[in-house]
């Protein structure tokens, strides 16, 4: 089992607020089960968090798919739409706010070992990697739709297809009218 509760208590050290939020659930415990591995969290009376024994029932389990971590992550406010919950829903809406408002400040943390100058730049050197990340990302996803598109013809823009129909309705309609039409001067022939 993995022990994310340093760094967890490491972020609530510098939050009043939230550790008071976790003291009103001081006792239970929330399990995170990403189905390969679980962090399984016990609270305690001052609103910091230890491992839970194995032998503790969870008082809210979080149950993540692996492959949802990278979507939480880029849409942090719409992380918990990904989750499946279990157990008291009033700590699972704490959960969730805390998750919400606990931010690791990585400059402040950096600039004790390394200096300010060092952590100013560093900070901003992680940033603007994880922003090309996410234009290669996209750009990723942009070459693909369009060899999908273009070259192996597996998929069809929408107005490919809202074109293709207005024909077949076209063509449904001109086909209603000529058989109308034969329909009528066949009449005209019988009389």
């Amino acid at each position: 089992m993995i022990s994310a509760a340093p760094f967890i208590n490491h972020l609530l050290a510098r939050d009043d607020r939230a550790r008071h939020m976790l003291q009103a659930h001081a006792g239970k415990s929330v399990c995170a089960d990403l189905q390969s591995f679980r962090i399984h969290l016990l609270i305690t009376a001052d609103g910091y968090l230890q491992n839970a024994g194995t032998e503790q029932q969870a008082s809210v389990t979080i149950h993540i798919q692996p492959s949802d971590l990278p979507a939480m992550l880029q849409q942090r406010e719409r992380a918990f739409s990904y989750v499946r919950i279990d157990g008291d829903a009033d700590l699972a809406n704490t959960v969730s706010a805390l998750s919400d408002t606990l931010r690791w400040d990585a400059e402040a943390d950096l600039s004790k070992v390394f200096g300010d100058i060092a952590a100013v730049r560093m900070t901003a050197g992680a940033k603007q990697l994880w922003q090309h990340a996410g234009q290669a990302h996209q750009r990723l996803q942009e070459n693909v739709a369009e060899y999908l598109l273009e070259e192996k013809q597996v998929l069809v823009r929408p107005a490919e297809v809202r074109q293709q129909g207005q024909q077949i309705q076209k063509t449904r309609d001109d086909t209603e009218r000529l058989l109308k039409r034969i329909e009528r001067l066949e009449r005209s022939r019988s009389c």
